[in-house]
């Protein structure tokens, strides 16, 4: 079954951090860019951050220099560092492969509060 999982989500106080990871299965993900996307209460589901198939990486500017987007293709994971959070940053993540059947994962929530 294709599906991709994310995990790691969680409640955490302002100027935090979590790490979460975006875990593919029954497709390697090795050639594929990877999104990462949240949804916040209310809200529409905005991008937050891609990695091409090379390893290159692309933020908002709302993440710029507190994220860390990355992968590694040998565990076909992908992973999101999140430093510095806010509680704008509450919401669900998800992880997204646009060229491989449009596939989603679930989502994992983020709360930061205190």
């Amino acid at each position: 079954q294709v599906q991709v999982a994310e995990s790691g989500g969680g409640l955490v106080q302002p100027g935090g951090s979590l790490r979460l990871s975006c875990a593919a299965s029954g497709f390697y993900i090795a050639i594929y860019p990877i999104d990462w996307y949240r949804q916040a209460p209310g809200k529409s589901r905005e991008w937050v951050a891609t990695v091409t198939g090379g390893g290159r990486a692309n933020y908002a500017d709302s993440v710029k220099g507190r994220f860390t987007i990355s992968r590694d293709d040998a565990k076909n994971t992908v992973y999101l560092q999140m430093d510095a959070l806010q509680p704008e940053d509450t919401a669900v993540y998800y992880c997204y492969v646009p060229d491989y059947h449009d596939t989603w994962g679930q989502g994992t929530q983020v709360t930061v509060s205190s």
